[in-house]
């Protein structure tokens, strides 16, 4: 069994909502068990689940990207992982990122650059979403189609300003975040039957 743990702050609840369909991607391959983990449990070095992400094989990030960077309460949680570091507890782990803004764009990849460099710090391997650009060609709907805003790096979606997370990001953003965490969870298990 695969361990996948999804560590993530969510401001309005939007990208609550876009780490629960990471979960579903993830949860969907045979031999994955994945655990939802909020950021805010997790601002300090001597508090929170620790324990529970040293035991997994992969940790995905996520985060909303407030002001082209991640937000406050997850940039607490990258500097509390610092006690972690010291043994490099999270050598060798699978890492991929999530992140979501108002605009299609919005600097998100700051927030997934941000995220990869956190993995680099402690040593963990980097998975990316492995996908084509969704919306490259005239012949496309631009708000029809998966990994519309062509983020390699990490899953990058949108939730729009004026909507609350009942209503945004739409269902094609919600299923690009699912076959994110299913290629994640895919890697783990190949990562980890490759340990064994």
């Amino acid at each position: 069994m695969a361990k996948i743990a999804i560590v993530y702050h969510s401001g309005y609840g939007h990208t609550a909502k876009v780490a629960e369909h990471v979960r579903i991607g993830a949860a969907s391959v045979s031999g994955a068990e994945v655990i939802l983990y909020k950021a805010d449990d997790l601002t300090s070095p001597d508090a929170g689940p620790w324990d529970e992400l040293a035991a997994a094989d992969a940790i995905i990030f996520g985060a909303p990207t407030y002001m082209g960077s991640a937000s406050a309460v997850f940039k607490q949680f990258m500097e509390a992982s610092s006690k972690v570091w010291f043994s490099h507890g999270w050598k060798d782990k699978i890492a991929a990122g999530f992140t979501n803004s108002g605009s299609l764009y919005g600097d998100k990849s700051s927030t997934l650059q941000q995220f990869s460099t956190l993995a680099a710090q402690h040593g963990m391997i980097w998975t990316g979403t492995g996908m084509l650009p969704g919306y490259n060609a005239s012949t496309k709907d631009i708000n029809a189609v998966h990994n519309r805003a062509s983020f390699t790096l990490g899953l990058g979606v949108q939730s729009l300003t004026d909507q609350p997370a009942d209503q945004t990001p739409d269902r094609f953003d919600l299923e690009t975040a699912e076959q994110f965490g299913h290629r994640v969870s895919e890697v783990t298990i190949r990562w980890v039957r490759g340990r064994t």
